[in-house]
């Protein structure tokens, strides 16, 4: 089967590890992929692995959405005219050129599969964010699409309410790879000289809530044993990183290119903190988890339903509520600290829960499902909800 994907390989952010994990093992797994993606010049990165690629030209692109140049649609439909693919499969870069693809695939007569990537906030009215604002935008769109794919049921629930049809929209999770992720040897101790390491990795932005992570850890007052390693950057960290450094046992390291260095960092860290006002489903989170690492995160997003499972203890982390996180992580900081065979156990227990749930694999394994169900049923009808 030939798989036309449409994604993202920059800038650096979950869409990205999506695109390049999910075509990776599809080329594993005897496919044919073309990618096709926002491009100038770029050079590929030596984990993607080779393929016919198409290069769609933009003006501006950034790890939250993207704008196309007024020729990318027509570079878009002739390179799909080209290739002649079995379906198409867009991971969703937040474009005008979203909007479009339903029409173009029509008129091709080409099967068409979107993955939904925003995040939301559960616990908030549709009206209430500009996560759910996109939502409502994006909803009249998809209904267009022959599935969706989205990553839990909430999400599920949200699109379905703004008129999408419960048939079209397939929940199958974000997976790890693991056998990469996994528990094992760091350094990360010794060079930092500490005992106790905490860690944050992703974008320093506003709807990630660092500062909250930031205050909180000063106000808990860890000591010197024990330290805070940021691993991200964002538009936020020259403002918050001048009043949050190491005399507060917080270290920053800026943005982390090497996956290897990434994962060696997950391994030497204890506990993984992750403070997110809104999510989809953190695939920082599952990293974290698949590594041994306890992990605390907010109920934002699916975050909360994947420390939670089944349950609603949180029997796999710890979950918070998004509003005050600080203080919430003023009294559950030294509780780690003082009690280190806590972090060891829900460690386990979260590695216990991705390997159930959420390995790459798996997610291979449901996406060929879906393309089997939607090449079988045929085309959905653009302009129709049915």
């Amino acid at each position: 089967m030939h798989i036309a994907w449409l994604g993202k390989k920059s800038p650096f952010c979950g869409n990205v590890t999506y695109s390049r994990e999910v075509t990776n093992n599809l080329l594993d797994r005897g496919y044919q992929v073309s990618f096709l993606h926002f491009a100038q010049e770029e050079d590929t990165p030596a984990a993607w692995s080779d393929y016919q690629e198409v290069s769609i030209p933009f003006l501006y692109k950034s790890q939250v959405y993207t704008i196309p140049t007024l020729k990318s649609s027509k570079v878009l439909a002739q390179a799909l005219r080209e290739l002649k693919p079995d379906l198409v499969h867009a991971s969703l870069t937040l474009s005008p050129l979203d909007f479009l693809l339903p029409e173009i695939c029509a008129e091709l007569d080409l099967p068409l599969v979107a993955t939904f990537h925003p995040a939301f906030d559960r616990r908030r009215r549709l009206t209430s964010s500009t996560q759910h604002l996109t939502y409502q935008l994006y909803a009249p769109f998809l209904a267009n699409y022959d599935s969706v794919i989205v990553f839990s049921d909430i999400q599920r629930d949200l699109l379905v309410r703004l008129g999408v049809s419960p048939d079209r929209v397939a929940v199958i999770p974000n997976g790890v790879d693991v056998q990469k992720y996994s528990t094992g040897p760091s350094r990360l101790k010794a060079e930092l000289k500490a005992q106790q390491i905490y860690v944050y990795q992703g974008r320093i932005a506003l709807e990630k809530n660092v500062e909250s992570l930031l205050r909180g850890w000063k106000q808990a007052n860890m000591g010197p044993e024990c330290k805070l390693v940021i691993v991200g950057d964002g538009p936020l960290r020259p403002s918050l990183e001048p009043f949050y450094g190491p005399d507060a046992g917080i270290i920053w390291l800026g943005f982390e290119a090497d996956e290897q260095r990434r994962i060696e960092i997950l391994r030497g860290s204890d506990v993984f903190i992750l403070p997110s006002f809104v999510e989809g489903l953190s695939l920082s989170l599952l990293e974290a988890m698949a590594c041994g690492v306890a992990c605390i995160a907010t109920d934002a997003g699916a975050d909360g339903e994947v420390l939670a499972g089944n349950g609603v203890s949180g029997d796999a982390g710890v979950i918070l509520k998004p509003q005050g996180v600080h203080g919430q992580l003023r009294h559950i900081l030294p509780m780690f600290r003082n009690l280190p065979e806590l972090a060891a156990l829900l460690g386990q227990k979260a590695r216990q829960r991705v390997l159930e749930r959420y390995t790459l694999n798996g997610n291979i394994t449901q996406i060929e499902e879906l393309y089997a169900q939607v090449l079988q049923r045929g085309r959905v009808q653009v302009g129709s909800r049915v």
